[in-house]
C-alpha cells in the first residue's frame, strides 16, 4: 500500500500509540519506526503529539519527548490539565486531537499519504477530509487487544489499516525490565 515516490507524513497520537503497544506487550523504538517509514516513501514530516504535566519536577515522558525532538520528530505538546473527579481520584486530561487535525489539514496539499497512529474514532472526520483532498490514509492501531484499540468507524474509513502487532518485529523492542540497582 506504499509507493516509494509518494510524500508521506506520520501523525502519532502519543498516548494512544503508547496504550496500544502496551496492550500488546512491547515498546516502540521510535528510531526504527522513523526508519521504517523513510523506507516506505519520502517522509515529509513525523509529528508526535502529547500533553505534559508542567508542574511536576520530573515527568517520565520528558526524556522521550527530548529524544524525539532531537531525532527528527516534530513535537507538538501542551500542558496537561490536572483535576479531581467526582470520586476524588486525581485525573489528567490532555487531548491533542485538534492540534493533530489542524497539522494534517495544513500539510494535506503537500502529501500523497498520511499515516495516523491512533485508534480514536474521533479522527474519522479528519480521515474523510484528507481523502477528499486526494490524500490516502493508513491507520496504525490494533484489533488484537481486548478490547480492540481501534474504533470500527475509523478502521472502515481508512484506505489501509496496519495492525500494530504486525509491526512488532520491525519497530518494537521488549518492555524494559527493572534494573537490579533500581530495586529498593
Amino acid at each position: 500500500m506504499f509507493y516509494k515516490d509518494e510524500r508521506l507524513a506520520l501523525f502519532i497520537d502519543g498516548s494512544n500509540l503508547y496504550a496500544a503497544a502496551k496492550s500488546l506487550g512491547f515498546d516502540i523504538d521510535y528510531k526504527l519506526l522513523r526508519q521504517e517509514f523513510e523506507r516506505r516513501g519520502k517522509l515529509v514530516r513525523a509529528f508526535y503529539y502529547t500533553a505534559l504535566l508542567e508542574n511536576e519536577e520530573y515527568s517520565p515522558i520528558r526524556p522521550l519527548v527530548d529524544w524525539l525532538h532531537y531525532n527528527g520528530y516534530a513535537m507538538v505538546t501542551k500542558p496537561a490539565k490536572e483535576y479531581t473527579d467526582s470520586m476524588g481520584r486525581r485525573k489528567v486530561k490532555g487531548n491533542m486531537d485538534i492540534e493533530l487535525a489542524v497539522n494534517a489539514m495544513e500539510l494535506a496539499p503537500r502529501l500523497d499519504h498520511a499515516v495516523l497512529f491512533s485508534g480514536d474514532g474521533d479522527f474519522r472526520p479528519l480521515v474523510e477530509a484528507l481523502q477528499r483532498q486526494g490524500v490516502r490514509v493508513s491507520v496504525v492501531s490494533t484489533i488484537r487487544s481486548q478490547p480492540p484499540m481501534i474504533a470500527d468507524e475509523l478502521r472502515r474509513q481508512a484506505d489501509n489499516f496496519i495492525e500494530l502487532d504486525a509491526l512488532r518485529d520491525v519497530v518494537g523492542r521488549p518492555p524494559r525490565e527493572p534494573r537490579e540497582d533500581d530495586q529498593s
